[in-house]
C-alpha cells in the first residue's frame, strides 16, 4: 500500500505542521489542486475568502501584526499572484511576516505564456525576504519549513512559495520538516559585550537623553523592557508611528510620536537631545525631516535587527547588531539610575503650546453647518472604548489624526500602513487583526477613498461575522492630497474632491448595521450605539473637508521647523 499523497495535501500538512489555523485568499485554475486538498481539513485550519488578492493580504498583514504569528496567504497565477504585489511591498517595509502561496502553470509550460503565467518570482524577489518555485511534490514540505523560518526571524518579513500545479498533483510521501537554520543567513546575532558597555556608557554621561521607539519594540515583545530603562534612567519616550502601543499613552515618560505630523515636543527636542537612542527604527525620511538638520548635538545609539538600516539614513556613534530586546535585556544591568528633571521639563511648553493652538481647536471645535473635525471623532471613538480597542487606520488624514488622538493602554495595538502607505489598507487589515483577536475591540477609522479601494471586503465581514467597528471619516475629499494642494500648489484641487456613493445604504446591504453622523449633536449618541453593538457597525461621520492635519513639518524642512497652522511656524511663537 503506497503512502504516497499529492502535493497539495503535503502543502496543508506542512502547514498545520507550522501551527497554521487560519488563511487568507481567493482559489483559481492553478491553486485549485490546493483548495481541493484544504477541503478535508476544513476542521483544523479556517480559510478566509477575501473578494480580491490585495484584501486576502493586508487581512494577513493585519492578522500577524496583533497575532505576532505569521499571516498565510493563498492565490493564483498571474493576475491573482499579481495583485499580491502591493501587499508584499508593504509587509516588507513594514517588517510584517507573511508566507505565500501562489499557484503555477505546469512545468512543461513555464516559459510558454501559457494562460494565467506570469514570471512571480522575478517580479517578487525585490518584495520579499525570499521567493522560490517548487515543482517537485517531494520539495514541498522542505520549502514550507524554510518559509516559515524566513519569514518570523530577524526581521520579519515577506516570503513567496510558488507551486506548480504538477508539483501540487504530484504524488510523494510526506516528511514532516523542520528549519532552525540557513548557511549565510544569521537572523539573530550575538550582541557583542564592548558595545553594549559602551552605549550604556553613553548614556550614563548623558544630560539630555532620549528614547525613539519603533516598530522593532513590538516585534520583540520588548514593552517592559523599554519601559524599565526609560524608567530607570529618567529617559523620556517619543515613537515612530508603528512603536505607538509600546509605551501607554499616559505614562508620563511619553512624549508622544515623531515626525512630520508628531508631536511638537519631541520634534523640537530632538535636535536639543545630547544622546539618541534609536530602538527598533530605521530613521525614514518622514521622521528625520532634512536628514543635513537632524539631531546635530546628538550622539546616535541605534539598535535594529537589520543591519542595512545601519548609517543608512542617519549616521551612528554607536550600533547595536541584534534584537532589541536582547540589546535590551544586556544593557539594563549597566545603566544608572538617574533623573533628567529639567530635560523632561522642557517638553512641557512645547505641549502646552501644542493642547492650546491645534488640540483646543479639534477637541473642542467650533464649525459650521454642524461638520466635524476628525480629532473629536477620535477621542471621542477612543474613550467610548476606554481607550483599550485596537487601531487600525487606512492612509491619509484618517491616519494622522487616529494616531495623534487615540489612546493606547496595551501592547500590539496598532495596526497602519507605514513605509508605503498604502490606501485600502485598513478595511481587510481590520479583519485579519479582529480574526486574531475576537475578544478585543478592533477600530477602523477609514476615509471615503481609501475605503472604496477595498470596499468588496465587506463581504468578508458579512460571510464571517468580523465584529468590525468602522469610522468613516467622509469629507467628500482625498483629504491628505488636498491638504497638500492647499499648502502647497495654490489651492488648485486637481482630482481631489469625490462624488461619493450612499455609504449607509452600500454598507446595509452587506447586512451591516449602519448609521450617517451629520451634525454634532447626533455624535456622541451614534458612538455609544456602536460601542454598545454586538458585532461589526459604521459611522459615516460628516467631516469639515477644509480640516488639515497640524502641527505639520513640510516636506523637506527640519525636523524642528514646524507648522502650527497654515502660514505659522512654531519657531516663531518662541
Amino acid at each position: 500500500m503506497s503512502n504516497k499523497i499529492s502535493g497539495a495535501e503535503i502543502l496543508i500538512k506542512s502547514l498545520i505542521d507550522q501551527g497554521v489555523k487560519n488563511i487568507f485568499g481567493y482559489p483559481g485554475g492553478t491553486i485549485m489542486p490546493v483548495y481541493n486538498s484544504l477541503y478535508d481539513y476544513t476542521h483544523i485550519v479556517n480559510h478566509f475568502l477575501a473578494r480580491h488578492e490585495q484584501g486576502a493580504i493586508h487581512a494577513a498583514e493585519g492578522f500577524a501584526r496583533v497575532s505576532g504569528q505569521t499571516g498565510v496567504v493563498f492565490a493564483t497565477s498571474g493576475p491573482g499572484a499579481m495583485n499580491l504585489l502591493t501587499g508584499l511591498n508593504d509587509a516588507l517595509i513594514d517588517s510584517t511576516p507573511i508566507v505565500a502561496i501562489t499557484g503555477q502553470v505546469a512545468t512543461p509550460f513555464l516559459g510558454k505564456d501559457a494562460f494565467q503565467e506570469s514570471d512571480i518570482v522575478s517580479v517578487t524577489l525585490p518584495v520579499t525576504k525570499w521567493t522560490v518555485q517548487v515543482r517537485k511534490p517531494e520539495d514541498i514540505s522542505a520549502a514550507i519549513a524554510k518559509a516559515f523560518y524566513i519569514a518570523n526571524s530577524g526581521r520579519p518579513g515577506p516570503v513567496v512559495v510558488d507551486l506548480t500545479k504538477d508539483a501540487q498533483t504530484g504524488l510523494a510521501e510526506y516528511k514532516q520538516e523542520s528549519c532552525e537554520y540557513i548557511r549565510s543567513y544569521h537572523p539573530s546575532p550575538d550582541i557583542k559585550d564592548d558595545i553594549i558597555l559602551e552605549a550604556a556608557e553613553m548614556i550614563n554621561k548623558s544630560s539630555r537623553p532620549m528614547i525613539l521607539a519603533g516598530h522593532g519594540i513590538a516585534i520583540a515583545k520588548a514593552e517592559n523592557l523599554l519601559l524599565q530603562l526609560a524608567e530607570k534612567a529618567k529617559i523620556p519616550v517619543a515613537t515612530t508611528m508603528l512603536g505607538l502601543s509600546s509605551i501607554p499613552s499616559d505614562h508620563p515618560l511619553n512624549k508622544g510620536m515623531l515626525g512630520m505630523h508628531g508631536n511638537i515636543g519631541p520634534n523640537i527636542n530632538t535636535n536639543k537631545a545630547d544622546v539618541i537612542i534609536a530602538l527598533g527604527m530605521r530613521f525614514d525620511d518622514r521622521v528625520t525631516g532634512d536628514v543635513k538638520k537632524y539631531a546635530p548635538q546628538a550622539k546616535i545609539i541605534h539598535v535594529d535587527i537589520d543591519s542595512s538600516e545601519f548609517d543608512k539614513c542617519i549616521k551612528s556613534d554607536v550600533h547595536i547588531h541584534g534584537c532589541v530586546g536582547k540589546a535590551l535585556e544586556k544593557m539594563l544591568p549597566f545603566i544608572n539610575s538617574n533623573v533628567h528633571d529639567e530635560w523632561i521639563e522642557s517638553f512641557t511648553p512645547h505641549e502646552n503650546i501644542e493642547k492650546e493652538k491645534v488640540m483646543q481647536r479639534e477637541l473642542h471645535p467650533d464649525t459650521p453647518d454642524g461638520k466635524m473635525l476628525m480629532g473629536e471623532v477620535i477621542s471621542k471613538v477612543s474613550e467610548a472604548f476606554d481607550d483599550n480597542a485596537v487601531l487600525v487606520t487606512d492612509v491619509g488624514q484618517n491616519q494622522m489624526f487616529a494616531v495623534k488622538y487615540f489612546r493606547f493602554k496595551s501592547p500590539k495595538s496598532i495596526v497602519t500602513s507605514g513605509g508605503l502607505g498604502t490606501m485600502g489598507f485598513g478595511l481587510p487589515a481590520s479583519i485579519g487583526a479582529k480574526i486574531a483577536c475576537p475578544d478585543r475591540e478592533v477600530v477602523l477609522f477609514v476615509g471615503d477613498g481609501g475605503l472604496q479601494m477595498t470596499i468588496e471586503e465587506l463581504g468578508m465581514i458579512m460571510e464571517y461575522n468580523v465584529g468590525v467597528k468602522i469610522v468613516l471619516l467622509n469629507n467628500n475629499f482625498l483629504g491628505n492630497v488636498r491638504q497638500w494642494q492647499h499648502l502647497f500648489f495654490g489651492g488648485r484641487f486637481c482630482a481631489t474632491p469625490m462624488l461619493n456613493p450612499d455609504f449607509k445604504m452600500l454598507v446595509e446591504a452587506y447586512g451591516i448595521p449602519a448609521e450617517d453622523v451629520s451634525s454634532r449633536d447626533q455624535l456622541d449618541l451614534a458612538i455609544q450605539r456602536m460601542a454598545d453593538t454586538d458585532g461589526a457597525y459604521l459611522l459615516n461621520i460628516n467631516i469639515e473637508p477644509t480640516d488639515m492635519v497640524f502641527p505639520m513639518t513640510p516636506p523637506g524642512a527640519g525636523v524642528d521647523d514646524i507648522l502650527l497652522e497654515e502660514n505659522v511656524y512654531y519657531k516663531n511663537q518662541n
